[in-house]
């Protein structure tokens, strides 16, 4: 009979407490929104606002066709690896006919040597003048016509230009310049690479794999490596994979360039109920929901809700099937969408195959409502046993 009194005041003493509580997330701990908050989303707010889309076939082949992806072979290409710069040595070689008195007849060395068709191959000359160093003002001193300008012109430009300085002083003469040693046109190659270095450049057209093994080759697996190539105010990333499959994409290095290598530079962010709550790098190849899913651990079996896998992401609005004409997009251009895919349904896992992950995604995996029952109930069972127990305790003390 006591014992029943017990119960009986325990339970009016819990149906006290949760007196005016209601079972909703507002109340209950939760780790975010439950499926059915998600979908009201847009009764709450502006319709064109945030898009919900259920992600079916249609919807993924759109995502995925929406992406542009910017190539090494869409870069501007205006370098000339053969122009001279401040710093550059080059070497000056001149060819006279005979009779060659202006560089011949000097201490400089002459060779006789073929030149051109123009010129007599037995009676040709040539003098190779000493290396120089092109100075801080830009030019070269070739003797008997002075200072050159040299820095910013091409190899051909300047034998041009002292060709025809030295008519009218050298016999028919002809010259050839080249660059020794290129000091400022040169690649630096950075990040997850055996050896950050500055490579030079030469009139062979360095590209860019030529450039990775020169730094050593990369330190990750080639799979996971993505090479960024910064050009002027233009930045381009691609897998490495990519780049050694197509050759296109191996284009000719210019002065200036930066190419980085990237070890999975990319990242979404996974939470709610699976097991554990992170934020995942992936490579630069991309991958897709289910990939996603598989790297997060999975779906927790005790609390998740299939049905309430959530993408949450801000899209270009061509990726939207039927977007609403009174589309609202953010100062970039782009729009808040929340993508869900039932994962109870077995033909979503073909769909999530298909669909790609972006860049800062949002992963969300909402509770099971079983899952809100069963915390409802540990907190009624906690607040009996915290009543049972005192009420107990006075009941033993007077016996």
């Amino acid at each position: 009979m006591k014992k029943s009194r017990i119960t009986l005041l325990a339970l009016s003493t819990t149906a006290l407490v949760l007196s005016g509580c209601t079972l909703s997330p507002k109340w209950l701990p939760n780790q975010g929104p439950s499926r059915s908050v998600i979908m009201d989303t847009q009764k709450q707010v502006d319709s064109s606002v945030i898009q919900i889309v259920d992600i079916n076939d249609v919807v993924a082949r759109q995502v995925r066709g929406s992406e542009q992806q910017k190539t090494f072979s869409t870069l501007s290409d205006k370098a000339n690896n053969s122009i001279i710069g401040i710093g550059d040595v080059v070497e000056v070689t001149i060819w006279e006919a005979p009779p060659a008195v202006l560089f011949g007849s000097s201490s400089i060395g002459s060779s006789t040597s073929l030149a051109t068709p123009s010129l007599t191959p037995t009676a040709a000359r040539s003098s190779t003048l000493p290396e120089q160093m092109v100075g801080s003002n830009g030019t070269i001193n070739i003797p008997f016509i002075g200072a050159i300008p040299v820095a910013d012109r091409t190899t051909t430009q300047v034998q041009t230009l002292i060709t025809q300085r030295l008519r009218g002083k050298a016999n028919e003469p002809q010259v050839l310049v080249r660059i020794l040693k290129n000091n400022t046109s040169a690649v630096t190659i950075i990040g997850d690479v055996n050896n950050n270095t500055r490579m030079p450049l030469t009139s062979r057209g360095e590209r860019i794999l030529d450039a990775l093994a020169t730094a050593g080759g990369s330190k990750q697996p080639i799979d996971k490596v993505t090479l960024q190539l910064t050009r002027d105010n233009q930045v381009v990333a691609l897998p490495l994979q990519t780049i050694i499959r197509d050759p296109k994409q191996n284009i000719p290095l210019q002065s200036g360039d930066v190419l980085t290598a990237l070890y999975q530079p990319l990242s979404f962010t996974v939470m709610g109920a699976v097991e554990k709550n992170q934020e995942i790098n992936y490579e630069a190849q991309g991958i897709t929901l289910v990939q996603a899913i598989s790297r997060a651990g999975g779906l927790q079996d005790s609390r998740s809700d299939a049905q309430g896998v959530f993408v949450f992401r801000f899209e270009s609005p061509s990726a939207l099937v039927n977007p609403p004409a009174n589309l609202t997009l953010t100062p970039d251009g782009k729009v808040p969408v929340i993508y869900r895919i039932n994962m109870r349904d077995p033909a979503s896992f073909f769909t999530a195959q298909n669909f790609p992950i972006h860049n800062k995604d949002v992963l969300y995996v909402s509770n099971a409502s079983g899952a809100e029952l069963q915390k409802f109930l540990n907190i009624v069972l906690g607040t009996v046993s915290s009543v049972l127990y005192p009420v107990s305790a006075i009941v033993s003390v007077t016996r």
